[in-house]
């Protein structure tokens, strides 16, 4: 029997095949029920350029609540920023096989307001 979280992943598999075959720069996005976390990875080295969370000390005090959209739409601009200070401008988004509504939708706005190209 599969369970929702053996096919969340099956279906991020087959997003970042592509990604990779592609050979671009991607924006990583896990979520949980409490926390959500951003990072660019390189293409080319699998190394990671820049990160964000909502587990990060200067967030918990900004946020009031770090699981709700709010919170992911200013992770989405964190990331958006440390990105370009990284010298990072377009990137694929990898939803890790996550719908793109809610929370992932939201960091996905945000990082595209602050100037992340994908």
């Amino acid at each position: 029997m599969v369970n929702k979280e053996q096919s969340r992943i099956r279906r991020s598999r087959k997003t970042r095949a592509k990604i990779a075959e592609l050979g671009r720069t991607r924006l990583t996005v896990y979520r949980s029920n409490l926390n959500i976390y951003a990072q660019v990875i390189d293409g080319a080295t699998n190394k990671v350029l820049a990160s964000a969370s909502t587990v990060e000390a200067d967030m918990r005090k900004k946020l009031k609540k770090t699981s709700d959209i709010a919170a992911a739409a200013e992770i989405g601009k964190r990331i958006a920023e440390k990105a370009k200070k990284a010298g990072v401008e377009d990137v694929a988004f990898d939803r890790s096989g996550y719908r793109y509504h809610g929370r992932i939708k939201a960091l996905a706005d945000a990082a595209r307001e602050n100037g992340l190209k994908f």
